[in-house]
């Protein structure tokens, strides 16, 4: 039945093209190519680091694109921790306990990092717009 219609573009049809991919900067010569944060980093004019970038009392300068993975990480590995504690409190007292848990408690794991991807996601999202606005703006 399908060979008898043509393909529909549109929002129940075939998906539209895909946009062309954005060059890189141009590499100066004599230097290393920037990987793609890097590229990124330098297109949104972002060269600061860490630390510049905290104490930057104009804010200029964003930190939080720095911060993400490291709170993401430390996000993982605390909430892998605290199951972990729980896994082995909920044994100490009773084995059904520990079972539910053991069974139940990778679930909510998984649902608790993903609200906090989620949440760092939207985070990071707007401070990307901020910066891209900012660069599109005419400079006063």
């Amino acid at each position: 039945m399908s060979d008898q219609y043509p393909p529909q573009s549109g929002a129940f049809g075939t998906p539209p093209p895909n946009d062309p991919p954005v060059p890189a900067p141009p590499t100066p010569p004599g230097q290393a190519p920037l990987s793609p944060l890097d590229a990124a980093g330098a297109v949104l004019g972002d060269t600061k680091g860490f630390l510049p970038s905290l104490f930057d009392f104009s804010f200029t300068h964003f930190v939080t694109p720095k911060l993400v993975k490291f709170v993401y990480l430390l996000a993982t590995v605390a909430l892998g921790l605290m199951w972990f504690v729980v896994l082995l409190t909920s044994f100490a007292n009773s084995v059904g306990a520990g079972l539910g848990v053991l069974i139940i408690g990778p679930i909510i794991l998984v649902i608790y990092l993903a609200l906090i991807r989620m949440t760092l996601e939207f985070y990071l999202s707007v401070v990307r717009m901020s910066q891209d606005i900012n660069q599109r703006l005419p400079k006063a």
